[in-house]
């Protein structure tokens, strides 16, 4: 019986960290970051403003006197993500089934229906990761020999794409802790 207890443990210590993926997977990870070119600010605007919306991004909103420009885009969830934590949930709960039938026998072979709750867990990460999303740029300040320097607002791995895929041609630069974090 004590291996049946740390097996129930085990399994329901499972269901915890689906939660916890869940909720990690959906989580807003806006982030802000300075830039600076030695571009003049036109060209890093008008370069950027290309770049978004070759990527889907439409532009929503400016703003002339804060200097800003808004984009809005959607998130798509991940249908392979999905599928994949459709089919966790299913064993997990299948899973913790069959550990419920052994610690409790009388309940017979309906713990195992709780397999069919498992794919909620893609249903659950496909409304929660497909949410509008919102990039904003504000120029802080073009200097008088031509460069810039560019406030960004969006999610994390948008300013990461941004940083490597446009940095090298609009001589993108910033303190670079976007490509050095681990998370």
């Amino acid at each position: 019986m004590p291996t049946l207890g740390s097996t129930l443990l085990l399994t329901l210590l499972m269901a915890i960290g689906l939660v916890f993926f869940l909720r990690a997977a959906s989580k807003d990870r806006t982030t802000v970051v300075d830039v600076h070119s030695p571009q003049p600010p036109v060209q890093v605007l008008e370069g950027l403003s290309d770049w978004l919306t070759a990527r889907g991004w439409r532009t929503e909103a400016g703003d002339p006197e804060r200097q800003l420009l808004r984009f809005r885009g959607q998130v798509r969830s991940s249908l392979a993500l999905a599928l994949l934590l459709s089919l966790l949930g299913s064993v997990g709960a299948a899973c913790l089934g069959l550990v419920l039938r052994q610690v409790l026998p009388s309940l017979g072979w309906w713990p195992l229906l709780l397999a069919l709750v498992g794919p909620l867990a893609g249903v659950i990460y496909r409304r929660r990761a497909a949410r509008p999303e919102s990039l904003e740029l504000r120029l802080i300040s073009g200097d008088s020999d031509g460069g810039s320097t560019l406030r960004l607002r969006a999610h994390r791995d948008e300013l990461i794409a941004i940083e490597r895929e446009l940095g090298p041609g609009l001589q993108l630069a910033s303190d670079g802790s976007l490509l050095s974090s681990p998370i």
